[in-house]
């Protein structure tokens, strides 16, 4: 079993930044996907970054250019850098575990990101 904790979410307006932290722990193994997927009121849970273990990313369109994903393996945390946030950045934002070692993924609870004046 893999346990991911979120925090940094919060209210901002547009245009500024904030920094959303994800911290694994339980059974971790070394070779791994960690991301963040977000959901907005009424709509499907969709990808916003994604990184590998080697340090590889992926990007959901709406965020490419503003959005940065780091991770820091040996302390088994993924951050979220979201800057230039737009009122359409608004929703909860899930922490995502994947590995091979797993049949499954493994979600956090979700932490709410608002943008709005």
């Amino acid at each position: 079993q893999v346990q991911l904790v979120e925090s940094g979410g919060g209210l901002v307006q547009p245009g500024e930044s904030l920094r959303l932290s994800c911290a694994a722990s339980g059974s971790i193994f070394s070779i791994n996907t960690m991301g963040w997927y977000r959901q907005a009121p009424g709509k499907e849970r969709e990808l916003v970054a994604t990184i590998t273990s080697g340090g590889i990313t992926n990007y959901g369109d709406p965020v490419k250019g503003r959005f940065t994903i780091s991770r820091e393996n040996a302390k088994n945390t993924v951050s979220l850098q979201m800057n230039s946030l737009k009122p359409e950045d608004t929703a909860v934002y899930y922490c995502n575990f994947h590995s091979r070692f797993y049949t499954r993924d493994f979600w956090g609870q979700g932490t709410q990101v608002t943008v709005s004046s």
